[in-house]
């Protein structure tokens, strides 16, 4: 039921995301990342409540990847790795996203730009920080193919029951549309962190919120970063709908 709980919180984040970077290319401003999207619920009405209940549902999300790990099924051992390589990836996703909202709710704040800044930095300054900052670009690049590919081909279906009728083909539409756009989202995140390193400047890696922001600068910016701020509400609105129909068993 926690991990359920989770889908919802993971839904509520990328909403509100999807409507901060529908606000920027609108011309209004925020953060259209994590901290940002936390800032807004910690200003709302009962936010403390709402983000103490985030915390809850992501580390549970992430214990339940986590034990999936362990429990793995299959004839092929590569793919049982692999499979496990996954689920430990999504769980310290879910737990750093954990960790910011406990910032948040303990009534503090972040920037996740300034920490993907921080870390391009230190990664940089490590011996062969350039080729290890390319990998760590090429890899979340990669995530971002993993993800659009997911929405084109409708394989993220395989993590839920879908519902039979209309509201099964809704909820396929809106899951390839919110796949595909946090895939191209990931996919820019990677690109700076490749930028940043070739260029040696870890200012060029300011996470989600740079990527989508950088998006503006391209020839009709500002309707592809709309059309990016639906895809993240469609996602979110998926993992809301995930935390009813997902295969947990």
């Amino acid at each position: 039921m926690l991990a359920r709980a989770g889908f919802a919180a993971n839904g509520v984040l990328h909403g509100v995301i999807g409507a901060i970077a529908i606000s920027v290319a609108i011309g209004g401003g925020g953060e259209a990342d994590q901290s940002g999207a936390l800032g807004k619920l910690a200003a709302a009405p009962g936010g403390a409540v709402l983000l103490w209940a985030i915390v809850v549902g992501l580390v549970a999300l992430g214990l339940w990847q986590i034990v999936q790990i362990f429990v793995v099924v299959g004839p092929d051992p590569k793919r049982r790795w692999a499979r496990r390589l996954a689920d430990f990836g999504k769980a310290v996703a879910y737990f750093a996203v954990a960790a910011i909202a406990l910032i948040f709710a303990a009534g503090g704040s972040t920037n996740s730009a300034d920490s993907s800044q921080n870390f391009s930095a230190s990664v940089l300054a490590a011996p062969g920080g350039v080729f290890l900052l390319i990998v760590v670009g090429l890899v979340v690049s990669g995530i971002g193919v993993y993800f659009i590919f997911n929405g084109a081909t409708k394989k993220f279906t395989d993590d839920i029951v879908v519902p039979a009728g209309a509201v099964g083909e809704l909820i396929i539409v809106i899951g390839m549309l919110g796949y595909i756009a946090k895939g191209v989202a990931l996919g820019v995140i990677g690109i700076l962190f490749v930028i940043a390193a070739v260029t040696f400047d870890p200012s060029k890696a300011s996470g989600l919120d740079g990527a989508l922001k950088s998006l503006v600068a391209l020839p009709y910016g500002a309707v592809i970063l709309t059309i990016i701020g639906i895809g993240l509400i469609a996602y979110g609105v998926y993992c809301c709908a995930r935390a009813r129909l997902a295969r947990l068993s």
